[in-house]
């Protein structure tokens, strides 16, 4: 199984999407579900792949890129040029398992803030392919908590809306230059 949206693992000088930060309106809205997967959806993750790639994350949802649309990337062994990326279009979580944990996250919208934030372990997302085939599978650790963080992004929620420690956020996002008014507590 082959995948139609393969790209190389490099950084580009001319990434193909521009990455909205904290603050900008397209992060807060919610996505809509894509219809078809097409050629134009392929197009899309192909350029939020090498967006991501260039910017040196692991996860990258549309919403983004400044497109409303249900999909996301994840990669989360960017040494290796044969472990295939994840796309995930339409996801939705269907179980979550484990414990809650607590562990560090940052964010290509929101570059240089890191933050402690709690989430569930283990998850089960059904989701369709690049080439619009239903997917069920059970992420656990590194890339259950980057599903969920992306799939936070296509509800216009960013991780710094679940951090807990307030003072720690306010210090973050003022050392970065970012505004606390475009924190929408979750808690």
């Amino acid at each position: 199984m082959s995948s139609q949206v393969l790209v190389e693992k490099k950084k580009l000088e001319h990434p193909p999407r521009d990455i909205r930060y904290l603050g900008d309106r397209d992060l807060r809205q919610s996505a809509k579900r894509v219809a078809q997967v097409d050629a134009d959806i392929r197009q899309l993750v192909r350029e939020m792949l090498q967006s991501m790639y260039t910017a040196d994350g692991i996860g990258l949802a549309a919403p983004q890129v400044g497109v409303q649309k249900q999909v996301i990337v994840v990669d989360c062994d960017l040494e290796n040029p044969a472990t295939p990326p994840l796309v995930l279009i339409n996801p939705a979580i269907k179980k979550f398992g484990g414990d809650e944990c607590t562990y560090q996250e940052g964010c290509l919208s929101i570059p240089g803030v890191y933050l402690d934030v709690k989430r569930p372990e283990i998850i089960e997302v059904a989701f369709k392919d690049e080439r619009g085939r239903p997917q069920k599978m059970t992420a656990k650790g590194i890339i259950s908590r980057c599903i969920q963080h992306e799939m936070d992004h296509l509800k216009g929620v960013l991780f710094v809306d679940r951090v807990e420690n307030h003072l720690a956020l306010t210090e973050e996002l003022t050392k970065q230059g970012f505004s606390t008014k475009d924190v929408k507590s979750m808690l």
